[in-house]
């Protein structure tokens, strides 16, 4: 065995990061040790991408049989959400989840430590475990700890009525009135999810509208969404005080509004998991609470990598997890590629979806530069008809000089699903007409991503 190209490599961080490293790097023979102080998949699978979004199916099917009268089903009832069942609910997919993680990675010879890893030099590490502390010597290590909800002091969380996401998916009732601070991705979704459930809600916006960093034809199709299932917008509110007050809470804004609610959601960001790990003892640069690293994931310690939510990149799962096979890529001297981030696909699980890749309309306008912008709307897809759901409309952004597709962007149902083929045309850097050119189904939802290239 080559030992350069087979190293005992470390891993500390068993989310889609960590595991994606661990399981790319053992199928090329390398000598792998995950350590995870929890359970297998990391944040994103167990409080916070999965969970979130089989809330969103659940609110959809509830929602489907509400309105199952309109599409002519006879004897449709009202629908009523099940907490308890929810909870349940959601706590088997995690499960399995996390056993499947566990299985697969533990199949390709990786050993798995439970523990707390630290750094104690540049090639030493240990773990505290509950039968002691267990010392490691490594060649290589990544760091992919991930991040956690960011709460400001002003927020006096209980865990109960005052709660974050990771409490979101296991309340004991539903909420009466959900107060949600944070008008991002995370505050919108929850939003979503809890007045599809039966909550009312009211959201505190600080900017002019939701979503504030995303196109404004993007944020009015969600806003006119929320109000038309009831949800209370308070534009230009900045919250500075969230507090029990008896049985239920009050949110204090800036401006001396005063909201009371039954709940309170705090959706205002997350912050790195870089405490602890004895990261700055032995020299690796850390800027404000995240690990600098090179295109290659390298921090200023070459050896040791850092991969998803502690980089301060796109807090997203899709990122980490292609970044940790960047790394267990290079780590066994193989080709890399560094990721291209402008080129990653996002989506805001809401009703309508919305989803993005590449140049926004707004990025377009913000750095002043020329392009071609072709939008055709839902409302004239006949299979958004039929689903019942027209909202929204296809958007592909492209250099008028070489039509070369650089972004775009769906608002609609299963937008998510449909942004494939314009990712496809921006990695593979597709002209307009060759997008138009690939013969869609009729009638389905992805004429109209040829439409709009068209």
């Amino acid at each position: 065995m080559d030992h350069n190209l087979h190293p005992r490599f470390l891993v500390i961080g068993g989310g889609p990061g960590g595991h994606a490293a661990a399981t790319s790097a053992a199928t090329h023979g390398a000598d792998v040790t995950l350590v995870e102080d929890q359970i297998i998949g990391g944040a994103a699978h167990l409080w916070d991408c999965v969970p979130s979004k089989a809330m969103v199916a659940s609110s959809e099917r509830l929602a489907a049989v509400r309105a199952a009268g309109d599409v002519g089903i006879g004897g449709a009832g009202v629908g009523k959400i099940d907490i308890i069942q929810l909870d349940r609910h959601l706590a088997r997919i995690t499960s399995r989840l996390a056993q499947g993680f566990t299985d697969m990675i533990e199949s390709q010879g990786v050993e798995i430590i439970r523990g707390r890893g630290r750094f104690v030099s540049p090639n030493k590490a240990e773990v505290e475990t509950d039968n002691g502390v267990v010392p490691l010597e490594f060649e290589k290590a990544l760091v992919s700890t991930g991040s956690r909800p960011w709460v400001p002091d002003w927020a006096e969380l209980d865990g109960d009525r005052l709660i974050t996401t990771r409490e979101a998916y296991s309340l004991p009732e539903l909420p009466e009135h959900l107060i949600v601070i944070g008008s991002g991705v995370t505050g919108v979704e929850m939003v979503h999810i809890f007045s599809s459930l039966g909550s009312r809600v009211t959201l505190l916006v600080s900017r002019h509208h939701v979503l504030p960093h995303r196109d404004t034809e993007v944020a009015m199709v969600l806003e006119d969404d929320f109000l038309e299932r009831g949800v209370a917008l308070l534009k230009g509110s900045r919250a500075n005080s969230a507090r029990r007050d008896g049985g239920g809470v009050v949110v204090t804004t800036e401006d001396g509004r005063k909201v009371t609610g039954s709940h309170c959601l705090l959706a205002v960001g997350s912050t790195p998991n870089t405490e602890g790990l004895g990261l700055e003892d032995i020299g690796i640069e850390i800027d404000r609470g995240y690990v600098a690293i090179d295109e290659f994931q390298r921090t200023s310690l070459p050896h040791i990598y850092a991969a998803g939510d502690i980089t301060g990149k796109m807090p997203l799962s899709s990122v980490a997890s292609q970044q940790g096979r960047i790394v267990a890529s290079h780590v066994g001297g193989r080709l890399v590629e560094p990721l291209d981030y402008g080129k990653v696909a996002q989506a805001i699980f809401t009703k309508p979806e919305i989803a993005s890749v590449g140049l926004e309309e707004v990025d377009a306008a913000a750095e002043g530069r020329k392009v071609r912008i072709t939008k055709v709307p839902l409302a004239a897809n006949p299979k958004a008809l039929i689903d019942g759901d027209p909202r929204g409309f296809v958007k592909v952004i492209s250099d008028p000089a070489t039509r070369v597709v650089l972004g775009g962007t769906i608002v609609g149902r299963h937008a998510a699903e449909l942004i494939a083929s314009i990712v496809l045309a921006v990695t593979a850097r597709l002209r307009v007409d060759q997008l138009f050119a690939a013969m869609m189904v009729h009638p389905s939802l992805a004429e109209s991503v040829s439409e709009a290239a068209e």
